[in-house]
């Protein structure tokens, strides 16, 4: 199982914990990192990097950085990604969204996120996407049922 995180996943870790949501979206990340380190496989991208990078937040970003060196391979960056995120962009996505996206389409079997405004814009052009989008949460709860 390939799977690809933004950095609003890998950040959840990270968040403020007193808040039922972000705990549970917190462990499930750390539960799908945890498998990553077995069966699955955790992809990343340029754009996971650029991101990281840009965490202004020095121990954030180490301890972010840290949960993103299980990455396993790395879905190279070439003209058909660049060409797809802005089709991506077109559709209403947001530049590093319609990025990762692209990223995740080219290299992984789903994508996870905790941005509600990526999952609700998911829904709604479905059919123009070709991965599924999924909370970290509820994509986890249906990997369990379906005995994985």
């Amino acid at each position: 199982m390939k799977i690809y995180m933004d950095v609003c996943c890998l950040c959840r870790p990270f968040d403020d914990r007193t808040q039922d949501r972000i705990r549970m979206e917190s462990e499930a990340v750390l539960t799908i990192l945890d498998r990553c380190n077995e069966d699955w496989m955790l992809v990343g991208s340029g754009a996971v990097d650029f991101e990281i990078s840009a965490v202004t937040d020095q121990k954030k970003r180490t301890d972010i950085s840290v949960l993103a060196s299980i990455v396993k391979e790395k879905i190279k960056t070439d003209k058909r990604i660049i060409k797809r995120a802005s089709e991506l962009e077109e559709l209403g996505f947001h530049a590093m969204d319609a990025a990762h996206i692209s990223y995740a389409e080219r290299g992984a079997e789903v994508m996870l996120t905790t941005d509600d405004d990526v999952l609700r814009m998911a829904r709604i052009k479905r059919n123009q996407i070709y991965i599924e989008i999924e909370n970290p949460v509820r994509w986890l709860i249906n990997v369990f049922q379906d005995g994985c």
